[in-house]
C-alpha cells in the first residue's frame, strides 16, 4: 500500500494499482439550511459564477471510506473538502465556469502533477497574479488549459515563476481516488 497524505487529520490509503475506485461509507441529500450554509461558503471562497452553477441542484454528501468527503451536485462529484473548507475538484473545474486562480504548468511537469506530485517552481510557465498565499488554485496544463489537479498555493502568483522551491501543494489530482469515483 501508499500512503498518501491530504492533511495532518486524514490520511488515505491508496492501493497499488491505479484507478482503484473507494467505497462509498454513506450517501444522503443535503438538507435545504446546511446546503444554503455551503453555498454561501463556496460563493465566499470561489465566487458568484460557481454559486450560480450548484444553486438550485441536487446536493449530496457522500463519505468515502478512505476519509474522503465528496459533494454530488446532481450526481456529479463536483466539490470535496480540504480542511473542512470546500475545494472544487478536477470535475468541477471541468464543469465550472473558469475559476479565476488558475496556475499554468508545462508539458514536462504534467506526468508528476497527474502522480500526485506537488507543483514545483521550474514547472510554472504563468499564474495568476490575484493569487494570494493559501488560495485554492487551479493547475492546467499549457497545451490544452485543462484542469490535471487542484491546490493549495504556497506563495502568491506572482512569485510562483522561478527556478527552484515548492509553489503549491496539490490537494486533488487526475487519477486519485475523488476522480476516479464513480457511483
Amino acid at each position: 500500500m501508499i500512503y498518501l497524505s491530504l492533511s495532518e487529520e486524514r490520511h488515505i490509503i491508496v492501493g497499488e494499482l491505479v484507478g482503484e475506485l473507494m467505497k462509498i461509507k454513506s450517501r444522503h441529500e443535503l438538507r435545504s439550511d446546511a446546503a444554503r450554509k455551503l453555498i454561501d461558503r463556496v460563493r465566499n471562497i470561489f465566487g458568484e459564477e460557481v454559486e450560480r452553477f450548484i444553486k438550485k441542484k441536487k446536493l449530496e454528501l457522500v463519505k468515502g471510506d478512505d476519509g474522503y468527503d465528496i459533494i454530488l451536485v446532481d450526481g456529479e462529484p463536483l466539490l470535496t473538502f480540504e480542511n473542512d473548507e470546500p475545494v472544487l475538484t478536477v470535475r468541477g473545474a471541468f464543469k465550472i465556469p473558469q475559476y479565476k486562480k488558475m496556475v499554468t504548468i508545462d508539458a514536462g511537469a504534467v506526468k508528476f502533477i497527474c502522480s500526485g506530485a506537488d507543483v514545483m517552481r521550474p514547472g510554472i510557465v504563468k499564474a495568476d497574479h490575484d493569487i494570494k498565499e493559501n488560495d485554492i488554485v487551479i493547475v492546467v496544463d499549457e497545451t490544452h488549459g485543462k484542469p490535471l489537479a487542484v491546490g493549495r498555493a504556497l506563495m502568491p502568483g506572482n512569485e510562483m515563476v522561478g527556478k527552484s522551491g515548492k509553489a503549491v501543494r496539490t490537494i486533488h489530482y487526475v487519477g486519485d481516488p475523488i476522480w476516479n469515483f464513480k457511483l
